[in-house]
């Protein structure tokens, strides 16, 4: 499972984070966006994704890159693939040792393996201070995913979606502050990487396929409080 380590993201939305990007095959068949409208399929980003194959580390390389970061720095992994593991499966002892090389620094993902095996992992990388956001394709899923437990709930929600609203259910969304606000990146807003906040992170449907991903998301439809 190479991994593509990048020490400083030129990408506008990230900001100048070291990030990664995983191979193809750890992207769950399940995910609705797989070999669809998936946003990683923009130019640039597929372009560096493509590159996970080719010029990709091992874990072993990943867990030391990591470990010589310095104290408190943010990352993120996977800005396109998944966490390591075929498919719905993860690789716990793969995961273990970026957790371990994590501890101390900031690290955070999103992924869509939601099988029991997956969710058991994704609970205890949280616990040990690795962010995973369990990634939901409507607000709906977005409910089901927070009652588990496990993590932090990320959503895609319609692209008219206002900056604050909620799930059927009644938990906040706040849509991503940098699609909401001029010049906010992932490296300043930080939100995605608490594990314990409250609210549940919504994406506005974008890249190259926005439209069928903005249909998906609208089969339930945030309502506004207020």
């Amino acid at each position: 499972m190479p991994t593509l380590l990048i020490n400083q993201s030129a990408n506008k939305k990230t900001g100048p984070l070291p990030v990664t990007y995983s191979e193809r095959s750890t992207c769950p068949p399940s995910c609705p966006h797989f070999n669809a409208d998936c946003y990683a399929e923009a130019f640039h980003t597929r372009l560096a994704w493509e590159r996970a194959a080719t010029d990709g580390r091992s874990i072993a390389e990943v867990a030391r890159w990591v470990a010589a970061m310095p104290e408190g720095q943010l990352w993120r992994h996977a800005v396109a693939g998944d966490l390591w593991g075929q498919g719905e499966t993860i690789d716990a002892a793969a995961l273990g040792e970026v957790v371990r090389a994590n501890l101390g620094r900031r690290g955070f993902t999103y992924t869509h393996k939601k099988s029991r095996q997956a969710v058991k992992w994704i609970r205890h990388a949280n616990a040990w201070g690795f962010t995973v956001n369990l990634s939901a394709d409507d607000a709906g899923e977005a409910d089901k995913l927070a009652e588990l437990a496990a993590g932090p709930v990320v959503c895609i929600v319609p692209a008219d979606t206002p900056e604050h609203t909620t799930t059927p259910a009644g938990r906040p969304i706040v849509v991503c502050p940098a699609q909401t606000r001029e010049y906010m990146t992932c490296a300043v807003c930080q939100l995605c990487q608490k594990v314990d906040r409250r609210s549940i992170v919504g994406f506005r449907a974008h890249g190259p396929k926005a439209k069928a991903t903005d249909a998906r998301a609208r089969r339930v439809i945030p309502i506004s409080k207020g």
